[in-house]
């Protein structure tokens, strides 16, 4: 199982992805907001999602998980 997580504190603008979701490394998963700047998270390993541990507008921190990849 691989986990995606955000790479800095931020709003969660945008879910991209739902559980059972086939995703490719590289892929959009979420789009964190800092600064007035969107941050794309991209999946570092490809995989189904199982489950998606965020919602949109929740707050996390840098190293939070996002979504889990089985």
């Amino acid at each position: 199982m691989s986990k995606i997580v955000a790479s800095m504190a931020g709003n969660v603008w945008k879910v991209l992805v739902q559980p059972g979701d086939a995703v490719v490394e590289g892929q959009d998963v979420v789009i964190l907001e800092s600064m007035k700047m969107e941050i794309p998270i991209a999946a570092e390993s490809s995989g189904t999602v199982k489950e998606v541990k965020v919602s949109e507008a929740d707050f996390v921190n840098e190293g939070d998980i996002l979504v889990e990849l089985a």
